[in-house]
């Protein structure tokens, strides 16, 4: 007897949106370390459709902000960055906004945990 495996199909909604926008500041260690980021440091997270804006994302974090790079992905929308709390809050702000004023898109409110 063979176990049927789950399907997972993903749509993306035609239109340009950052569908999240979010700041852990003080991140559990266990998550730091599976990630391999430093135990002091604050995540950054974006999603982003279509996902190859998550480049122009990343480049508007680094342009304002002393952030790092962590991950973005052009297939999947998806943006991490670090830094100190009030650095990644800059750097989130800004990508956001840009994508908004600049190229039209539906922006996302900032979280945080």
């Amino acid at each position: 007897m063979t176990e049927e495996k789950p399907r997972v199909i993903q749509e993306y909604v035609p239109g340009k949106q950052v569908t999240l926008v979010h700041l852990i500041a003080h991140p559990d260690v266990k998550l730091t370390e599976k990630l391999g980021l430093a135990r002091d440091t604050a995540v950054g997270i974006m999603t982003i459709t279509p996902s190859e804006a998550a480049i122009i994302a990343a480049d508007r974090a680094l342009k304002v902000a002393p952030v790092e790079i962590v991950f973005v992905d052009r297939f999947t929308g998806s943006l991490v960055i670090t830094g100190p709390v009030s650095a990644l809050e800059a750097a989130l702000k800004e990508a956001n906004s840009f994508l908004f004023q600049q190229l039209g898109f539906q922006r996302a409110e900032l979280t945080r945990s």
